[in-house]
């Protein structure tokens, strides 16, 4: 592997609101790797942190493709010291059938998980965004177990998985619980190059995806939610980079294969509000 500058590289999949805010954060005076499938939108977002000083280098990634994302893993490898991947790259159910849902949402974190395994060093980190649609969805143990130990190759196979049996939202809850499960089975391996894997679950936050969805069918439940939440107000990018920053830094290295639920409480609020009231 190519040492490249020496310098450390941090990988961040998926450039909207959540990915910038986050490559903003982490990524003054290290090697920053933009990925995403929109080109125009890749391009666009790395000329402008390269304006804002960042040494920035976009590459289009299909994250639904083993081998885009184990072109990926390379090209940060071939960069510098791999420190962290942090994994936003995702469709909601507004934006996409249940078929494309399973394709980038389950695959595709699957495929990161297992391709920057491959160039994990000791002390890098892995962090995946999941949702707190995925902390609510109700599934047997058995299929949760599945859902984290099948091999990549064969875990669009899963019955559970067939998108001709799922609507989009039960495609998307299914998918947040498989990546939360996916990063608790994927620690282990992680773990045994000295690298740690954790996943973030955010509630409804201010980015274009989350103003579609509260301008799609379930704005009003999702407004609901938030108006049943301890803090009462949507969340900003910027709460899930101060997450994602913590993550990757040596104050959590004893933070592995666990979710860290970020939603203002909401999952809470909607679990006790009515008792509570």
């Amino acid at each position: 592997m190519s040492m490249g500058s020496g310098r450390e590289v941090i990988v961040v999949t998926g450039v909207g609101g959540m990915g910038v805010a986050i490559a903003r954060r982490i990524g003054a005076g290290r090697v920053v790797v933009l990925a995403d499938f929109a080109e125009d939108l890749l391009g666009n977002v790395a000329e402008t942190l390269r304006g804002e000083g960042h040494d920035v280098h976009a590459v289009r990634t299909d994250i639904s493709r083993v081998e885009s994302v184990r072109e990926l893993a390379q090209k940060a490898a071939s960069l510098g010291y791999f420190k962290a991947v942090v994994h936003t790259a995702g469709l909601s159910p507004v934006q996409a059938s249940p078929e494309a849902i399973v394709a980038v949402d389950v695959m595709g974190t699957a495929y990161v998980l297992d391709e920057f395994a491959a160039i994990a060093t000791p002390g890098c980190v892995a962090v995946c965004i999941a949702s707190m649609a995925g902390t609510m969805a109700q599934i047997p143990v058995e299929l949760e177990m599945a859902l984290a130990m099948t091999p990549a190759a064969e875990l669009a196979a899963l019955p559970a998985l067939d998108s001709a049996n799922l609507d989009r939202g039960a495609a998307y809850s299914i998918a947040k619980r498989a990546n939360q499960a996916r990063v608790r089975a994927m620690s282990v391996v992680w773990g045994e190059k000295g690298g740690r894997v954790v996943s973030i679950s955010p509630g409804v936050i201010s980015t274009p995806m989350g103003q579609a969805e509260l301008s799609g069918p379930s704005g009003d439940q999702m407004r609901a939610m938030i108006g049943a939440s301890g803090v009462k107000r949507i969340g900003t990018p910027d709460d899930i980079a101060a997450v994602a920053e913590f993550l990757i830094s040596q104050d959590a290295s004893f933070i592995t294969g666990t979710d860290i639920l970020v939603d203002g409480g909401t999952v809470a609020g909607i679990t006790f509000g009515a008792a509570a009231g």
